[in-house]
């Protein structure tokens, strides 16, 4: 955890932005500002009703009944002044309170959509998401659970720090109230013949300073065990994600055991991280509510000497003590908002440290490849070197062309980088260097194609909107693509990536493609969980249907280079750079 300079500056970031710089800021700072005149007015309520305490309680040692009941209902005026009464004065309270909670609701839900909108959209930029995603630091401080970050952390993020920071404003009001009641109430105390004025928000001051310490020293340790705790929730949380979209995987495996291990595993630092919360939080509960206790009694037992002398009547005695317990109250705020101030913190760093990671991500994406559209329709591979993220190279200086109308096939040992030359030309492979040109019109079909929520319309259109293409054209390569049975399902919702095989996404892959109808496809292992038919079938409808379409596929099959023109092998030899090297392919009968 850094140090506290630090910490309030990445605080300061995330808060700045909105309410300086955003385009909803002076709709922010007009809300912040009602919430703020809501909250002082309280305050006044506050102290208006520790004058009427001490009028009530007089009331009732004076046994003045007629003063009793108008300062219980409506209002009382005479010599001393005019006062309202408790039913008025309580009700204007609530409906400030409740309007201050209302509007405090408003403001955080505003915050943090456009606090979600702008981490979304620094995530998504760059394809910053991706680069984090292969470079997680051993620690993971800062790439962890991204999606936790945003959903729960900036939701935490804003409730905590309105909550917090309208408080800590309304505990410095009300200490500057009171602490003037106080003075005038306490009088002095004579000790050792030293008369001390205001003695009793000397004490309030001593009683506070003392609790502030010792709760300090007691609850340090929460901040880190909150960080760590967001972390290892997430993490469980993950798990039973991935458990759930492969389900089927793990039941063919029969990896029921090994799976409740792992979430055991797993849950079992969600455990014992609670334990050592648990254990800290005993440690300061104890602190603070004997320290509250305390401070219940506290101010009769000080003030008791005047009273029984006379100097003060039991409404004085009630004021002293109300003010003391404000005073003691305000200046405890550290006190009473540590477990809060933790968890704060917790939430502030693991933004902040998301932050610089999403920072760190964009910048170096203008680092290694540069990637370029070409200016002739070909692609040009010119002095690459691919990199694995450990600085191992797959591919050492490079030189390739791949000119339209000659459609290539790669091939090459497992494990050579075919995969990650496929994203490289993809320009989304952050590690390397070199320059990679590519045709605008270029599509990317992986072996196994995303499927996002919603319809299945959004689906076969993605990426592009939904009603992108014509219902009868959707409807037509759903059925040329071996999909047919799904033609009357295109406007169901439903968990798509789960109820589709793999075979029938790489299908949905093909009817993207059609759709689409590039210049350029780029296959990675895109019939791999299809049968040899049912591959020679969807090569032969891009062909027929995309006849100046330019294939380039990453295939083990033998049989697809029957749709190519040019072979493209990728060497490597163990511990070194690969080469490319591109040859032309015998003509073939279709029927092979």
């Amino acid at each position: 955890m850094r140090g506290l300079g630090p910490f309030l500056k990445d605080a300061w970031r995330l808060i700045r932005p909105y309410f300086f710089t955003s385009e909803e800021k002076w709709s922010a700072r007009g809300l912040l500002a009602a919430i703020l005149a809501m909250r002082l007015s309280i305050v006044g309520l506050t102290v208006i009703l520790s004058y009427w305490r001490k009028e009530f309680y007089d009331s009732l040692q004076n046994k003045d009944f007629t003063s009793f009941l108008q300062l219980l209902l409506y209002w009382r005026s005479n010599d001393d002044g005019f006062m309202l009464g408790f039913l008025p004065l309580s009700t204007l309270w609530i409906a400030l309170f409740v309007y201050a909670v209302y509007l405090t609701q408003f403001l955080q839900i505003r915050w943090r959509r456009w606090l979600t909108r702008e981490y979304l959209q620094e995530w998504l930029a760059d394809r910053a998401y991706y680069r984090i995603s292969l470079t997680t630091d051993k620690a993971a401080i800062g790439t962890d659970n991204p999606d936790q970050r945003i959903a729960e952390d900036l939701h935490d993020f804003t409730s905590t720090t309105l909550s917090l920071g309208v408080d800590f404003l309304s505990n410095v009001v009300s200490l500057v109230s009171f602490v003037g009641i106080l003075w005038g109430l306490s009088g002095s105390l004579e000790v050792w013949g030293i008369s001390i004025p205001g003695y009793m928000v000397w004490v309030a001051l001593i009683y506070a300073i003392v609790g502030t310490w010792l709760t300090h020293l007691v609850g340090r340790p929460l901040a880190d065990l909150n960080f760590r705790r967001q972390r290892v929730e997430a993490d469980f949380r993950y798990a039973l994600v991935r458990f759930r979209e492969n389900m089927e995987n793990i039941a063919l495996y029969r990896g029921e055991k090994e799976e409740a291990v792992n979430l055991r595993d797993r849950f079992g630092a969600v455990i014992a991280n609670w334990r050592q919360i648990m254990s800290r939080t005993k440690l300061l509960n104890s602190l603070t509510s004997g320290y509250d206790q305390v401070a219940v009694i506290f101010p009769y037992t000080v003030a008791a000497p005047r009273y029984f002398s006379g100097a003060m009547q039991l409404g004085g005695l009630m004021q002293t003590a109300q003010a003391f317990n404000e005073v003691q109250s305000s200046l405890s705020w550290f006190v009473s908002a540590y477990a809060s101030l933790a968890q704060w913190r917790a939430v502030v760093e693991r933004l902040a440290t998301f932050h610089r990671s999403v920072v760190a991500a964009r910048k170096a994406a203008n680092t290694g490849f540069v990637s370029a559209e070409a200016p002739d329709g070909n692609v040009h591979l010119n002095d690459v070197t691919i990199s694995l993220p450990d600085g191992t190279k797959l591919l050492d200086h490079a030189d390739l062309v791949l000119r339209p109308g000659h459609s290539v096939v790669v091939t090459g040992r497992s494990g050579t980088g075919k995969s990650t030359l496929f994203r490289a030309l993809a320009g989304i492979w952050p590690f390397g260097a070199g320059q990679v040109q590519l045709p605008r019109d270029a599509f990317f079909l992986p072996q196994r194609p995303y499927v996002p929520l919603g319809t299945l319309r959004h689906a076969i259109a993605y990426p592009n909107p939904v009603d992108a293409f014509p219902h009868d054209e959707i409807e037509q390569v759903l059925k040329d693509v071996g999909l047919p049975q799904l033609v009357d399902r295109l406007d169901h919702d439903d968990n798509w990536p789960a109820r589709l095989s793999l075979g029938e996404q790489q299908r949905l892959g093909f009817a993207r493609a059609l759709l689409a109808r590039p210049d350029w496809i780029f296959m990675d292992e895109a019939t791999a969980s299809l049968d040899r038919q049912a591959e020679d079938e969807l090569y032969s409808l891009l062909k027929q249907r995309l006849p100046n379409t330019t294939l380039v596929s990453i295939a083990h099959r033998e049989s697809v280079a029957r749709y190519h023109e040019q072979q493209l092998t990728l060497r490597r030899e163990s511990g070194q750079g690969g080469t490319l090297s591109l040859s032309g392919i015998a003509a073939q009968p279709a029927g092979d």
